[in-house]
């Protein structure tokens, strides 16, 4: 089954100018709950100094609603930040890092190979702690900087962390240079190397129109799995010009017409958008809430999926 990991309250939140609270972030989890999703990235535990909108992790969890079959994940970049995310009652914990030197060192000041050293023994320490551990790769599409990233390279450093233990993989457009071609191309080479099932997950940002595209593009060529942000919210706050992540109302109002079977319910999403936006104060960039959804029906389309994985 489709799969939509909203990164909303931390990926989303991260690019605001204005800092919520730990009571309106949760109040933003218990909507996005209400709506009926079921795994929630909701905090990163980074240095508030350096990404004051993600302080006081601690408190935002401590009040989300805690629900059978709702996943909450946190989001660390260094090993101190996960021994704080096992202290928490997170369900899941993300790592994530850049695939590209120039940007991963902008990001948390260490070469690739550093953070490769450290993410295996964070996989190492959470998965004794019996918990599951994704690995998000950034940069996987390309580089502000660097330009193109070599596909091997980032199957490579892939490759490490499932040896390591880790029980799956995001690949992130973090900058928004993808291309659906490109995203069906890496898709097939991740299965081929890896296996149909390895968990491969995919996250986009919209930067020039074609986050959605992307999304589909990676569904026909079998992901299941993909990152997704309320009304469009996000960004990275050291890539120059990423614009907000794909639109999660968006996404699954695509996959609903397409006659797929997603468990969310579009309209609270739409006024958890329209809700967020108002807290935020500034337009944000979905389209399914502001156009509203299509009602046609019986009209909709089953997707016939050429893709490596069973079908939705």
């Amino acid at each position: 089954m489709i799969q939509i990991i909203e990164v909303g309250p931390r990926d989303g939140l991260q690019n605001e100018k204005k800092c919520l609270s730990p009571e309106d972030r949760a109040a933003f989890i218990q909507r996005l709950v209400d709506s009926g999703i079921r795994t929630v990235e909701a905090v990163s535990f980074v240095n508030s100094k350096v990404v004051p909108q993600m302080a006081l992790a601690e408190e935002v969890l401590a009040q989300v609603p805690h629900r059978s079959q709702v996943e909450y994940a946190g989001l660390v970049l260094s090993r101190s930040g996960a021994e704080r995310a096992l202290r928490c009652n997170v369900d899941v914990v993300h790592v994530a890092m850049a695939t590209s030197d120039t940007f991963n060192r902008k990001n948390v000041r260490r070469s690739v190979q550093r953070s490769v050293e450290e993410i295996q023994q964070i996989i190492t320490d959470v998965r004794s702690a019996g918990l599951p551990v994704v690995v998000c790769l950034g940069t996987a599409f390309g580089c502000p900087f660097e330009g193109d990233i070599a596909l091997d390279h980032v199957l490579g450093i892939a490759e490490q962390f499932l040896e390591a233990g880790c029980t799956g993989i995001t690949l992130a457009d973090t900058v928004g240079v993808a291309n659906p071609a490109q995203v069906a191309d890496y898709v097939r080479s991740f299965f081929e190397r890896f296996g149909s099932r390895t968990s491969l997950g995919l996250h986009f940002h919209n930067t020039r129109g074609l986050g959605i595209a992307n999304v589909y593009a990676g569904y026909l060529a079998g992901v299941e799995r993909f990152d997704t942000s309320i009304g469009g919210l996000g960004g990275c706050p050291f890539a120059p010009k990423a614009v907000g992540n794909v639109c999660t109302e968006d996404v699954v109002h695509m996959f609903q017409e397409m006659g797929l079977d997603i468990a969310i319910d579009l309209e609270r999403l739409i006024a958890t958008s329209n809700w967020i936006e108002g807290v935020l104060g500034h337009e944000l960039d979905g389209k399914v809430m502001k156009a509203g959804p299509v009602y046609h029906g019986d009209r909709r389309h089953q997707c016939e999926r050429h893709g490596t994985n069973s079908d939705v």
